[in-house]
């Protein structure tokens, strides 16, 4: 079983820019498909990005494309979530997870190992 352990949260303005980082332990998760969920108060976890095991392919839920932007680096065991022009509507609980797929899924029954989450909040 791997270990992600997500950090890079915190709280920043709208308009503001975050970079969550995910560092995996306990296997290596070079070969497999990598991901990020969100969710926030009241309302069901939703996919946010997810990359494939070369990070050749990567996919972004409609609602952050053109502002996020996920990346991994094999050689550190590491995925990244770089989050631009925040919004109010960005703020929630962000997870990573690693799947056991090398092509890239959005579908979070796929995924098998997820992080704790780090808390992101976005003030207007």
């Amino acid at each position: 079983q791997v270990q992600l352990v997500e950090s890079g949260g915190g709280l920043v303005q709208a308009g503001g820019s975050l970079r969550l980082s995910c560092a995996a332990s306990g296997r290596t998760v070079s070969m497999y498909a990598m991901g990020w969920f969100r969710q926030a108060p009241g309302k069901e976890r939703e996919f946010v990005a997810a990359i494939s095991w070369s990070g050749g392919t990567t996919r972004s839920a409609d609602s952050v494309k053109g502002r996020f932007a996920i990346s991994r680096d094999n050689a550190k065991n590491s995925v990244y979530l770089q989050m631009n022009s925040l919004k109010p509507e960005d703020t929630a609980v962000y997870y990573c997870a690693s799947s056991r797929r090398m092509v890239l899924t959005t579908t979070p029954t796929n995924f098998d190992s997820w992080g704790q989450g780090t808390q992101v909040t976005v003030s207007s």
